[in-house]
């Protein structure tokens, strides 16, 4: 077994859970939209927690100005999200499977890329672009994570879940939108992730209270 084998990562999942849930977490396949932020952290936590197929969408490309709180690297600014983050999650388990969609969602193909996923992370930048999504999702049996409010530093505690519906939940403060006087910055991006994560590991293994 080599450092970068799959049995070597799944060593340290096997020690914490059982065959039964590993079993559970690896048959759902997640849909992740948007890889900047809330994307990039949320997928690397979820490949961590043992989730080993997924479906990443997002149209842009990696900027300097993004490595204050995404999971990039220098070396790959310039690169397409989907494809830097596919490679960045398979650096970590080199056994999963990833659909990296360079495209643009929009009402008009929202419906061809997650048909086949029990679950997504709604983690786009724009509210539009979250209310389009959400409005496609409510109505399906799609287990739907989304999240809102989480700009600025300070009161992490105030980024919470909120249940919407049995199968909608919303992680954020609702409030801290994108400004001026309130920037986007690793440690409450990174708490908004977790919480999308845990929800989904939650979800996974029934434990949803």
């Amino acid at each position: 077994m080599t450092a970068s084998s799959p049995e070597a990562f799944a060593v340290g999942l096997s020690r914490y859970l059982s065959p039964e849930d590993l079993a559970r977490i690896r048959a759902l396949r997640l849909g992740i939209a948007g890889a900047g932020g809330l994307g990039s952290n949320c997928a690397q936590l979820l490949v961590r927690s043992g989730f080993a197929d997924f479906v990443i969408v997002d149209h842009d490309r990696i900027e300097a100005s993004n490595l204050n709180r995404q999971f990039y690297f220098a070396h790959q600014i310039g690169q397409p999200k989907v494809t830097g983050l596919r490679d960045n999650l398979l650096a970590i388990n080199p056994d999963l499977r990833v659909r990296a969609l360079a495209e643009k969602m929009t009402p008009d193909n929202i419906a061809t890329f997650f048909a086949d996923c029990q679950v997504v992370i709604e983690a786009f930048d724009q509210p539009w672009a979250k209310a389009m999504l959400v409005a496609h999702c409510l109505g399906r049996k799609t287990f739907l994570v989304a999240a809102s409010g989480l700009a600025g530093c300070g009161d992490a505690d105030a980024i919470v879940t909120h249940r919407i519906r049995d199968n909608f939940y919303l992680v954020g403060d609702l409030e801290s939108g994108i400004a001026p006087d309130r920037p986007p910055l690793a440690p409450r991006v990174a708490v908004a992730a977790a919480k999308q994560a845990d929800l989904v590991l939650a979800f996974a293994l029934g434990r949803l209270a």
